[in-house]
């Protein structure tokens, strides 16, 4: 049975006092638009709401899902120029929906394996401290499935993408 994961315990996270301090990068793929962008959005409140500064938060958008990995290793790596050269963690948010040919499959996998190898080098930035990278990417088998995890019935995994993010960003 599947339920709406976006609930959560606001106790279990940091203190506002500590995400004010913090810096989050979201990377959104533009393609699927409707869905990407509202996820976006469920993350980006979600961090505002339990402190984290909307200055602290940088968004960059990318055409499509397999861009995302390069998009979250220009953070991970801190070649990412200005403000946002080192952020405590990284969303990728994207949204890839079965057609008729196998692209899904590719897409689905090459952007799975792309988080999976920034993850398991944790490419540290210029301080040194790892980047976690969250996988915040929708594989739906149609259009209202997608729709239904973006604010629909079945929640925003935007907000889960930006609970985790804040979790992974406090392990250590």
């Amino acid at each position: 049975m599947t339920t709406d994961l976006s609930q959560y315990n606001a106790n279990e996270l940091p203190s506002a006092d500590v995400l004010k301090r913090q810096r989050y990068a979201i990377v959104v793929a533009d393609w699927n638009s409707d869905i990407t962008h509202a996820l976006a959005q469920g993350a980006i409140d979600t961090l505002i709401k339990h402190g984290v500064k909307e200055d602290n938060i940088d968004v960059m958008h990318v055409p499509g899902a397999v861009e995302l990995t390069y998009g979250a290793a220009l953070y991970v790596s801190g070649r990412k120029e200005g403000f946002f050269r080192n952020v405590d963690a990284v969303i990728v948010i994207g949204c890839v929906i079965q057609g008729d040919t196998p692209h899904f499959d590719y897409v689905c996998q090459s952007v799975t394996q792309g988080v999976a190898m920034l993850n398991a080098h944790m490419y540290p930035h210029d301080t040194g401290n790892p980047c976690p990278v969250i996988f915040s990417v929708l594989t739906t088998l149609n259009k209202q499935q997608a729709l239904d995890r973006a604010g629909g019935c079945l929640g925003n995994k935007g907000v889960e993408g930006a609970i985790t993010a804040i979790k992974m960003a406090n392990l250590y």
